[in-house]
């Protein structure tokens, strides 16, 4: 059985990538990447046509809780307390754009 892939296949990869790699790094990641793809061969082998597909192994039920209306803090009240504020919303300095 050939090897699942070549040193030259990884140097290739790692170029793509813009990694500069080692002698030994290569040497490293093409073993690494083998076993990897070695691993899905033996997956990519096994017999699923009677496994059913699904997104999670467990039935999982809801768990979040129900919506609630509760009281919640006073918005006047805690617009007076933040640091800066404008038509009733945060004043945050600007992620992008113009400097504060």
């Amino acid at each position: 059985m050939s090897a699942p892939i070549s040193r030259d296949e990884v140097a290739h990869v790692a170029n793509l990538a813009r990694l500069q790699l080692t002698d030994d790094e290569l040497d490293h990641f093409t073993d690494q990447l083998g076993a990897v793809l070695e691993h899905a061969r033996d997956v990519a082998a096994l017999d699923t046509s009677d496994v059913p597909p699904t997104a999670h192994p467990y039935e999982l039920t809801n768990v979040l809780r129900p919506d609630e209306v509760r009281p919640t803090l006073d918005r006047d009240e805690v617009m007076a307390q933040a640091p800066a504020s404008e038509d009733g919303m945060f004043r945050v300095p600007p992620v992008l754009g113009e400097a504060p």
